[in-house]
């Protein structure tokens, strides 16, 4: 199985910083963050819409072609932060399927899209699910025009059975998941069992560890911080593992949204050994 990285890990130095954060001490560029992934000798690249500064031809062109250059399977990330906001933001999916031009640009086959987030996870779900998967039917209609399939990531919003039922309510072999192994954590789902579930759906992923930050209240969203992978709470060994019994065909992506304190604000290091722990796990899968 193959190891990548998401650009989010890098979020601090693209210059988005969350409130408890720390200012970086360095920025960096889509360019460097590409270049950075090629040093770090992974396989694929996970490109948050949200980090990338423009989007016209010749920019995306560019793009594509260091990611040929460096042979790196690609993910196209659109939705951060609160995507279709539970199917309430029209002038989101507008965005939405404009992006799923861009995603073709860089020579995705994957697009990551956001249908929720955490800001309206205590609103009705029911409602929210029948909009979305509304748009995600009308939006399998554009893809399907540049073979493109459409992976809805577990956003900090729904447990992994309103995953699946969204899912099984676009009904469409290219509609399917981009599995957050942290996100059904923190809304207190297990995801093993969210994997058992899902796996055969799943496109992408974005592999995350975590553990309890005493920094942070209860009902913070990042009281469960991320590690590197192997430090947490997260067994992504017996994860990685369900998703190869299942024939996943993309790449383990690791991420990090706020690091943990005991970490001291150093995600590269944490990105370098996360690398190092999932070529390990993909080297073990039976």
């Amino acid at each position: 199985m193959k190891v990548g990285i998401d650009s989010y890990c890098y979020h601090r130095f693209f210059g988005e910083v969350y409130p408890h954060q720390n200012q970086p001490t360095k920025q960096m560029t889509l360019e460097d963050f590409i270049k950075r992934a090629k040093e770090l000798d992974v396989d694929g690249v996970s490109l948050e819409s949200c980090f990338i500064p423009r989007f016209d031809k010749a920019y995306l062109s560019e793009i594509k072609g260091m990611l040929d250059e460096f042979n790196f399977d690609r993910v196209y990330a659109w939705g951060h932060p609160d995507g279709l906001e539970g199917g309430k933001n029209e002038a989101a999916y507008d965005e939405m399927i404009d992006h799923i031009e861009y995603a073709n640009a860089i020579g995705a086959k994957v697009m990551r899209v956001v249908g929720s987030s955490l800001m309206f996870r205590f609103e009705d779900h029911g409602p929210q699910i029948e909009k979305l998967s509304r748009m995600f039917t009308n939006a399998m209609k554009v893809a399907d025009n540049y073979d493109i399939k459409l992976a809805d990531e577990n956003h900090i919003d729904y447990n992994a059975d309103e995953m699946l039922e969204i899912i099984h309510n676009v009904n469409h072999p290219n509609f399917g998941i981009n599995f957050d192994t942290g996100n059904f954590l923190r809304v207190l789902d297990d995801p093993i069992q969210g994997m058992e579930k899902l796996a055969r759906f799943t496109f992408s992923t974005h592999v995350k560890d975590l553990k309890i930050n005493p920094q942070a209240a209860v009902n913070d969203w990042y009281f469960f911080s991320c590690t590197p992978v192997g430090d947490g709470l997260v067994d992504n060994q017996k994860l990685a593992q369900l998703l190869k019994d299942a024939n996943y065909e993309g790449f383990l992506a690791m991420e990090i949204d706020t690091l943990h304190p005991d970490y001291n604000d150093d995600e590269d290091d944490a990105v370098a050994k996360s690398v190092k722990e999932l070529k390990r796990i993909a080297q073990s899968l039976s």
